[in-house]
């Protein structure tokens, strides 16, 4: 598959506290496990462009997007919400990485790209239209499923992998029958969202301690058969990957196989039923190195389908 990863310097350029998790080596872990192992071969580079306050209101209130404009310090950093913080080049990070989708979007609309992944940060999944949490500032996701619908695509698919569930992009797009919504997640575990399934949300909360066996067993019996009922024309993932066993942030114990089958699974299910696409974005993933390995098994499997 033709495979892209974008992204951009500026990205690294968002700073929060001291010993955050969220941190600008989380790319760093990403770009160096794809060069060492030789991946870079394979995938195309393009660079996330900047997108504008208009593209960010395509999900979120002016108020909110108000809020983090005037939030933004001058020197040193400020509070946007009890876990995340601005620094003065915070929104040159938050432009890119909400420009990294649309311009996934328009490549795989346009034909030039079967897949992208969006090595960006801050991440998007916790963010709702009116506020901002978990180390996300705006819904990047949500903004690009947003930017494809206007582009004319009628039914979407929403993947979210990461540990915590993706009650941002679930309040965002609830109301909306032309998005399908599925999220795994340990439960109970922050964001504590109240379980709710619908025609167009499956949730699918996890015991700490699951593995890749009860991975595998949600994604075939209950995801790829909703999908098949949904017929999306796009898929986009929330890849995050702190499900993964060496990453403390979670307690579930995903390994890089379970998440290059996941992939698999994805880019079978997309070529069965002829979807444009597969657009991937990086939300958590806190373990440097397990981070920097599970994306590079994940944009493998991209690449080499």
């Amino acid at each position: 598959m033709r495979t892209a990863l974008i992204t951009h310097p500026l990205c690294r350029k968002h700073k929060m506290i001291a010993d955050h998790p969220e941190c600008p080596e989380r790319l760093d872990a990403i770009s160096d496990r794809i060069l060492a192992s030789g991946l870079d071969v394979a995938i195309e580079y393009k660079t996330a462009p900047k997108a504008t306050l208009e593209d960010i209101a395509r999900v979120h209130d002016q108020a909110h997007i108000s809020r983090v404009c005037e939030a933004l310090p001058e020197s040193g950093l400020a509070e946007l919400d009890g876990d995340t913080w601005l620094c003065p080049d915070s929104m040159k990070a938050i432009e890119r990485a909400v420009g990294a989708g649309l311009l996934a979007v328009d490549e795989v609309l346009a034909g030039k790209l079967d897949a992208a992944f969006c090595a960006v940060r801050p991440p998007g999944h916790h963010a709702n239209q009116h506020s901002s949490s978990g180390f996300c500032v705006f819904n990047n996701l949500a903004i690009a499923v947003a930017y494809a619908q206007q582009q004319g695509v009628e039914r979407i698919a929403v993947l979210d992998i990461d540990v915590h569930h993706g009650n941002g992009t679930q309040d965002i797009v609830r109301d909306d029958p032309r998005v399908l919504f599925c999220s795994l997640f340990q439960y109970p575990f922050y964001p504590n969202t109240a379980i709710e399934n619908t025609d167009s949300i499956l949730n699918s909360p996890l015991p700490a301690g699951s593995d890749g066996r009860d991975f595998r067993a949600l994604v075939e019996q209950q995801w790829l058969p909703r999908l098949v009922e949904f017929s999306p024309q796009l898929i986009f993932i929330s890849a995050g990957f702190d499900a993964h066993l060496e990453d403390d942030m979670g307690g579930l114990s995903f390994v890089e196989q379970d998440y290059v089958w996941f992939t698999e699974q994805v880019i079978a299910f997309a070529r069965a039923h002829s979807c444009l696409g597969i657009i991937s974005y990086l939300e958590g993933g806190y373990d440097l190195s397990s981070l920097g390995r599970s994306v590079e098994c994940h944009v493998r499997a991209l690449a080499e389908a």
